[in-house]
């Protein structure tokens, strides 16, 4: 399938050397890297929560940190750390990290966060990147600790875009009803209710009455949970879903091959997860941030001497690292007035000439109040 991003996204190559070995804490975590006897070489380690193969977060941190090779060449080497789902490992496993011969340390989400700030202070010479979470720097001397977030709710605004356009166009599974959904993750989670207000402002942008259907799982792996929720919102009459669940979101994606109904997945280009399956023909896009890219960007400036770890940076479109996908089934499947209105709002956005809301410092009541009122 072919791939090109509407945010222009550094493409992810692919490094051909991996080395399997064994994880910490005497548990079985898988290991990966490019190896090489010289020690003048920068080590960037990666710890992901979960594992990868999760068609999202962990995938896109992994195409990164093998990409690192090709962008930087014979100065770096990496490994690759899965850590599993048992939260009471993560802060060994890191430990671990930090007594190794790593120079850089990748991590992310926000379980990492706490974890790293207690860390990070007990290893000053190391250097860590943490993604998706800010950092409490009052904690502490986290002056080695670089963290940054996305701007999801722009890409979500696209995605509403999209999603409410859609609906009222002749797509072969769309109906005459003026609804949509979203399905996320936590409702306790900011990084989640933030793609939702986007999603709804992008959907209103386009409809001021449209009807956004809004459920949330309560976990990112309960995939069946996730499928219920969107099985429930295609009969009440949704016709594309948006999906904010992380691993859980292939739930919904199986729920919209059911019901023959569209769907925009998250994090990473979900329909090439898909490619070549039936599922993959209702992914019409899905709303990205480009983790893997952004790892990328921050270990050269790292190696330039220009991240400023000890901050804190909120990564957007204008840094093109968030955005929609634009593949072979958005260019086929989704008519070109539709795509056209995706590219004036996108144009609008990076203009300012358009604002989206965040719910990250957001009012609990007006959180409630936007998500209340779509529905």
């Amino acid at each position: 399938m072919k791939r090109k991003w509407l945010c222009s996204f550094v493409a992810m190559g692919m490094a051909t050397v991996m080395l399997a070995g064994c994880g910490g804490n005497g548990e079985a975590s898988k290991k990966e890297g490019s190896k090489s006897a010289s020690d003048d070489k920068v080590k960037v380690a990666l710890l992901v929560t979960g594992s990868f193969g999760d068609k999202a977060f962990n995938d896109s941190a992994q195409a990164g940190m093998k990409n690192l090779p090709e962008v930087l060449g014979d100065k770096v080497e990496y490994e690759l750390i899965e850590m599993g789902n048992d939260k009471t490992k993560f802060e060994g496993s890191l430990m671990d990290a930090s007594e190794s011969d790593a120079d850089i340390i990748v991590t992310g989400l926000w379980d990492m966060k706490e974890i790293t700030e207690t860390v990070a202070q007990d290893y000053p010479d190391k250097k860590y990147i943490i993604y998706d979470t800010d950092i409490d720097y009052s904690v502490g001397d986290l002056s080695n600790v670089y963290s940054m977030s996305y701007k999801q709710n722009e890409g979500a605004f696209l995605a509403g875009v999209l999603a409410a356009t859609a609906t009222a166009s002749d797509m072969e599974h769309a109906n005459p009803d003026a609804t949509i959904g979203f399905v996320g993750a936590k409702d306790t989670a900011a990084v989640i209710n933030d793609s939702a207000v986007g999603f709804i402002e992008g959907a209103r942008f386009v409809n001021p009455d449209i009807k956004v259907l809004v459920s949330y799982v309560g976990s990112y792996v309960d995939s069946a949970t996730a499928k219920e929720l969107a099985l429930t919102q295609y009969s009440s009459g949704a016709d594309v879903v948006f999906v904010a669940a992380g691993p859980a979101s292939v739930g919904a994606i199986e729920a919209a091959a059911e019901s023959q109904k569209y769907i925009i997945g998250v994090d990473s280009d979900q329909a090439l997860a898909y490619d070549g399956k039936p599922e993959a023909d209702y992914i019409i896009s899905s709303a990205i941030k480009d983790v893997g890219g952004s790892i990328v960007k921050a270990v050269e400036r790292s190696f330039n001497d220009e991240l400023p770890y000890g901050k804190h940076e909120v990564l957007g479109m204008e840094d093109d690292v968030v955005g929609l996908a634009d593949n072979s089934i958005y260019q086929s499947v989704v008519p070109e007035d539709v795509r056209k209105a995706v590219d004036d709002a996108k144009a609008k956005l990076l203009e300012g000439e358009v604002k989206v809301d965040t719910a990250f410092g957001m009012d609990e009541s007006k959180l409630k109040e936007i998500i209340g009122n779509a529905q």
